[in-house]
């Protein structure tokens, strides 16, 4: 009788539970925008915060690709006057003979190398809280 048993238990079917169709109620679409249209939205608005390339080169001062980025991604303010100040702080660190500065312009600091009039990185105010600027020569606060 004990072998019939264990008999019975090995050819029971075993179910997992995943119906063997598919609900109609699962199979509708989805009203709405689709991942594409979603995707060129946010692409879009990546996009709308280019800076004028024009004011930048008028501006005489360099920025690095990486300063660059730092600056689309913490929506740094380049207007003409932070510029203009930038310019300003980059012309008294030169004139006190320094190379890798720090110049805070506003609300955000830059890290300048003055001998080749080129932005390295960008930090934002929201930021500069606990950050420690290492391998710079000095500071200007313009």
């Amino acid at each position: 009788m004990d072998d019939f048993l264990t008999l019975r238990r090995l050819s029971t079917p075993i179910t997992t539970g995943i119906p063997q169709t598919i609900p109609t109620e699962y199979t509708e679409t989805v009203s709405g925008e689709s991942f594409d249209d979603i995707l060129n939205a946010q692409l879009g608005k990546e996009s709308e915060k280019t800076i004028d390339a024009a004011d930048l080169v008028a501006s005489g001062v360099n920025f690095s690709k990486h300063a660059m980025n730092r600056v689309l991604q913490r929506n740094i303010d380049l207007s003409a006057e932070s510029l203009s100040r930038l310019n300003e702080g980059i012309r008294l660190a030169d004139e006190k003979g320094l190379d890798d500065t720090l110049i805070l312009v506003d609300s955000a600091a830059y890290i300048v190398s003055v001998k080749n009039n080129t932005v390295i990185t960008t930090v934002a105010s929201n930021e500069l809280q606990g950050n420690v600027f290492t391998n710079i020569d000095g500071a200007v606060v313009v």
